[in-house]
């Protein structure tokens, strides 16, 4: 039976790697042309031949002029999100059935390899590729343009006395505003948390970050440059005030131009580290600006331009009011675990149905500091080791995370704290089974995401049954008082039982004191919190099928958008404009067609996220009982204090740490010693830690050691 067993599930293993592979293939295709239009749109090839046949059956009563934009710049992404989250979800169903499936190296791994440039940061050789191809193609779409206008300057003139070159600054701004749109075209795709396009290319919306922040610095550069070449030539044709006041009824409106070009300039001036890092709030809260700075991007061009950047920005859209939604709720929050290093491990109730990989995320906010703020936290427990618990570590670095340690730390504890959540997100994968050793470099609170990594393999090495890496976790603290954090890295559960045959080493160094304290240090205090009605166990906010269900909705209301926009066109603009364009009014018509798309979006999102919550609710009714299931009471009840003196895999932890007073770690010494052919990389720290450890894993001695950075530091 046994074997009969294992044959269905390697059977089912080799149709699910065919569809995915089949589906992964159409994807390539679909972005490989997509890609090429983009390169084809500037040059007459496209204009004489490809844009008049799509053009001639696009262009109806229905779409007007948007039928081209709509099917070869907006269909294409949004298809390739659909058939990615398909193809996700399948992986859910490979990754749960052969979860001790162990890759090798991959073929790509010295494209992999890190480098460090002064403005980038530390990317890999890929990205350094597909950036250069990314700027190849700003250059040839600018000069292509430039050749094409140049042959058409005769039609830049507006009056016969203009000189030529007065007629090149109106070419060159419109061609730095050509080329500023294809940047927005990806601006938003690495902020999208749960779009599927990031999983698909194996990245992360928190390790996207950085994309996003280098494609916002491209944009604002050029739409900047843009509109003070067209200031300059109004100024020197004595048109400034008559043009930068105009607001035409059909065309280009210069007023909305210049509105969203504020908005962005007042967006982009505090995204530079001195301004972010000294005032994070004022940074926080200018960069919803973007809401107004794209509704009069819309206005400045039309809708009808818009398909053309849609796609990144409706995906966006899909997911930022999915998080809304979600965030209406408050998580039930179980317990607050302080630390005497002014850290606290806050405990959530979470549904059993709730999966999520290690090194996830999960942005919290708490209404009675701030209504608006949200921050960050890696997930540093393990959702199958721990299926009841949700714990995130928050240290106290800033005003915000201060305030919170003052509520949770005050003499008078807190009975009830109220907490919005969103999230989990996290890497659609993992692949640390296919290291021979890990080694975890971490700095002070950089420790959460290994504590994640740790009980997974915990779970995989004593329930699963899987071959785990040994660990090597390497860690840097200011105090001594810190060094309570490593009692956070075993769970509460009994599956910790694990940790004995887990190969773990623990190298912890605390750089400002040179001996161990004379005074033990203040006991980990637990405030157990009431529960209120109100509140909630963390769920997914689409339920166990998320992905399908992020493909429905992406795909069903851009449907019904389609269809009402549609009719609107065919009912009541057609008939007043037979698509002149020169009578019905474009903001009017724009103003209309975001309504369409934001209501398509709500109704499908609500209705999808209403459905999936009462599932999620009839499942935690069945398993609750006085608020926590017997489960939870039974691996939370336990004092901390206690598991760190009685409890026998924490003894086994203390027996593998050594604490190195007053220095620092040789990590070149302790990295290039690291023997096997696979050895993974992973640190979480300040940045000279991250780029000292990518230093040395770029160097050709060290082509066993796979470097992989986790941070916030944007």
């Amino acid at each position: 039976m046994e074997e009969k067993s294992a044959a269905v599930v390697t059977s089912s293993n080799g149709k699910i790697r065919v569809i995915r592979a089949s589906i992964l293939g159409l994807v390539t295709i679909i972005f490989i042309g997509y890609i090429f239009m983009w390169i084809m749109l500037p040059t007459s090839t496209y204009r004489s031949h490809f844009y008049p046949k799509i053009d001639a059956h696009t262009k109806s009563a229905f779409f007007g002029d948007a039928g081209t934009a709509m099917l070869v710049f907006s269909f294409p992404m949004l298809f390739i999100s659909v058939l990615g989250s398909v193809y996700l979800h399948l992986g859910m169903k490979y990754r749960d059935s052969d979860s001790c499936n162990i890759k090798r190296k991959s073929i790509y791994s010295s494209w992999k390899r890190p480098v460090i440039i002064k403005w980038l940061g530390i990317v890999s050789w890929i990205e350094i590729v597909i950036f250069a191809m990314f700027i190849a193609l700003l250059a040839w779409t600018f000069f292509t343009y430039l050749h094409y206008f140049f042959d058409q300057i005769a039609l830049f003139k507006e009056s016969e006395n203009e000189k030529r070159w007065e007629s090149t600054l109106s070419i060159i701004a419109l061609t730095l505003g050509i080329i500023g749109n294809i940047c927005l075209v990806f601006l938003f795709c690495p902020v999208t948390r749960t779009s599927s396009v990031l999983p698909l290319l194996g990245l992360t919306s928190e390790a996207s970050i950085k994309y996003h922040i280098w494609l916002g610095h491209i944009t604002m550069f050029l739409f900047t440059a843009h509109g003070l070449f067209y200031i300059v030539y109004w100024a020197l044709t004595n048109r400034l005030l008559s043009k930068m006041l105009e607001w035409r009824k059909a065309g280009v409106s210069n007023v909305a131009g210049e509105i969203s070009l504020l908005f962005g300039l007042g967006l982009w001036v505090t995204t530079f580290p001195r301004i972010r890092r000294k005032m994070f709030e004022l940074f926080f809260y200018t960069h919803y600006l973007y809401i107004f700075f794209i509704i009069f991007f819309i206005f400045h061009l039309d809708f009808d331009y818009f398909f053309y950047m849609l796609p990144g920005f409706y995906l966006f859209m899909v997911d930022r009011f999915l998080r809304f939604l979600q965030s209406r709720h408050c998580a039930q929050l179980v317990s607050a675990c302080i630390l005497p290093c002014k850290t606290v491990e806050l405990n959530f109730s979470k549904s059993q149905g709730l999966s999520y990989t290690p090194t996830s995320i999960m942005f919290i906010n708490v209404p009675s500091i701030s209504k608006l703020q949200w921050h960050p936290y890696t997930i540093s427990s393990s959702s199958n080791l721990e299926p009841e618990i949700l714990s995130v570590i928050i240290k106290s670095e800033g005003s915000w995370t201060q305030k919170l340690y003052d509520k949770l730390a005050s003499p008078f504890p807190l009975e009830h704290l109220s907490v919005s959540v969103e999230g989990p997100y996290g890497p659609a994968s993992t692949h640390f089974l296919r290291h021979d050793k890990l080694v975890m470099v971490t700095g002070g609170s950089g420790i959460a995401p290994f504590i994640s990594i740790i009980r997974e393999l915990i779970f995989m090495n004593s329930t699963m049954k899987c071959r785990t890496p040994s660990i090597l976790l390497i860690s840097v603290f200011k105090n001594s008082s810190e060094l309570t954090m490593l009692n956070l890295v075993l769970p509460f559960s009994n599956a910790s039982q694990g940790i004995s045959n887990l190969e773990l080493q623990v190298e912890a160094y605390v750089t400002r004191e040179f001996e161990p304290p004379i005074e033990n240090s203040k006991p980990l205090e637990t405030i157990w919190f009431k529960a209120n009605t109100s509140d909630a166990p963390i769920s997914a906010t689409l339920g166990k099928y998320s992905w399908l269900w992020l493909g429905l909705i992406t795909s069903l209301s851009f449907i019904i958008f389609l269809l009402t926009m549609g009719l609107l066109t065919r009912f009541y603009i057609y008939p007043i404009d037979h698509n002149s364009y020169q009578v019905f009014s474009y903001s009017l018509k724009s103003l209309l067609n975001m309504l369409l798309l934001c209501i398509s979006v709500l109704v499908t999102a609500t209705a999808a996220f209403l459905w999936n919550k009462k599932q999620s609710s009839m499942e935690n009714n069945q398993t609750e009982t006085k608020g926590l299931s017997p489960l939870m009471n039974n691996s939370l009840a336990i004092n901390p204090t206690d598991r760190e003196l009685e409890s026998l895999p924490q003894q086994t932890l203390l027996k593998t740490t050594k604490v190195h007073y007053g220095r620092r770690p040789d990590l070149r010494r302790m990295l290039t010693e690291q023997e096997g052919s696979s050895v993974g990389v992973l640190v979480c720290g300040p940045k000279s830690m991250r780029h000292d450890v990518a230093k040395i894993c770029s160097s050709s001695s060290a082509e066993n050691l796979h470097f992989e950075s986790i941070s916030f530091s944007w």
